[in-house]
């Protein structure tokens, strides 16, 4: 637990956080500022770990967490206030954010006292990294065609899982999975399925990464043969429910600072135009404002979808969110390319050194695939919330 107590306005929580990051990013960890996120995750890894670890040292690790936890106990205003001005320090991208954002306030809502008591602990302390067993190669954003099996083992006192998961994200660098399977036979669809959770070190479990577009491998397959997994959350075959959570938790206040990121590289694209003359084009400055329009629409969807937020799960107001930003950002990537020129064509040097506009144009080709692709945020829409007919199921 924080020796700091949250204090009780919004600014002065902001101005504390402030002073910290101010304070801190000097030193050995002043060559981190904008290293690391999406496409660039290779990024002085282990540099960030241990930035992150003088964070948790000093009580800035799971804010939003309540106290009991080892969290801050901060309100919805200011945990959007500690990801905004985490990202304009330019601070470097988190190493911890699934288990921080994704498990930790799963445990919290459906865990057992064990769990809590084993996990969060290291978790706020950065000592142990998650990733999320979800998506396989027959079910990516269709997660309830999961294939990946478990069975339950009486004299181990935990469940033997077989199967693939594949797009885990830096699986090569964690220690635990939080692993969506199979645990009734014969189940379809949403039901009989469990949310277990997995360690990566043992006999059982192989991690393969995968060489994306931009040459890094921030995902990774990652194949089970007998691998044990000790804890399930929740009660068996109530999996789906507890995932569908899971992604509520991770569509959360963080994305009020991806925006601040979404900012600050439409603004350095505007400059770069202004520099080599691409701003002279009438239809490439149009498409700039474009852009700039569509940066005010993302951050007012993320301000209405905090009001699902702070009822306990957000609603539509998420999925209309990710297809906006994820479009947004996609063609961010497209109109870097056209304002490069056929400069951007090149790359700076061998095998494979690419600049920051081709890594962003690269990358973010995959934005309206991951946390879910832009057509099943459609259907989500579509049936629940304008009420049209189901799709139909093969």
């Amino acid at each position: 637990m924080s020796s700091v107590e949250a204090p009780t306005t919004v600014e002065s929580f902001r101005t504390e956080i402030r002073s910290w990051l101010r304070a801190n990013l000097t030193g050995e960890f002043a060559a981190l500022r904008g290293r690391g996120g999406p496409g660039r995750e290779h990024e002085a890894f282990a540099e960030r770990l241990a930035w992150e670890r003088h964070m948790a040292a000093a009580g800035w690790t799971c804010v939003g967490w309540p106290e009991e936890y080892g969290g801050r106990g901060a309100t919805l205003e200011q945990q959007v206030a500690f990801h905004e001005e985490y990202a304009l320090a330019g601070a470097p991208a988190r190493v911890n954010h699934i288990g921080e954002q994704l498990l930790g306030p799963t445990l919290i809502a459906f865990g057992t006292d064990e769990q809590r008591a084993r996990f969060l602990p290291e978790i706020a302390a950065v000592r142990e990294l998650w990733c999320q067993g979800y998506s396989e190669p027959d079910a990516g954003s269709d997660l309830a065609n999961v294939r990946t099996r478990a069975a339950w083992d009486g004299e181990r006192g935990g469940w033997v899982v077989d199967g693939q998961k594949i797009w885990t994200s830096l699986a090569q660098e964690s220690q635990w999975c939080f692993v969506v399977a199979r645990t009734e036979p014969g189940s379809v669809r949403h039901r009989g399925l469990s949310y277990l959770l997995v360690p990566l070190d043992q006999p059982g479990v192989d991690i393969r990464p995968i060489t994306q577009l931009t040459g890094t491998s921030e995902f990774n397959e990652v194949f089970f043969d007998g691998a044990w997994a000790p804890h399930v959350v929740g009660a068996p075959g109530d999996g789906w429910r507890i995932a569908m959570a899971t992604l509520g938790f991770e569509r959360g206040v963080s994305t009020l600072g991806q925006q601040v990121g979404f900012r600050r590289e439409l603004e350095a694209l505007m400059d770069l135009a202004r520099r080599n003359g691409a701003a002279d084009d009438p239809l490439l400055r149009d498409r700039l404002a474009r852009a700039w329009i569509g940066l005010e629409t993302i951050r007012c969807n993320a301000l209405r979808m905090l009001d699902g937020v702070a009822a306990g799960a957000p609603g539509p107001e998420a999925s209309i969110g990710k297809i906006f930003w994820a479009t947004w950002h996609r063609e961010l990537g497209e109109l870097a390319m056209d304002v490069c020129g056929a400069g951007g064509l090149l790359a700076a040097g061998e095998p494979y050194d690419l600049d920051d506009w081709q890594r962003l144009f690269l990358f973010s080709r995959a934005d309206t695939l991951y946390a879910g692709s832009n057509e099943i945020q459609r259907t989500i829409i579509a049936e629940r919330v304008l009420g049209l007919p189901k799709e139909a199921k093969a």
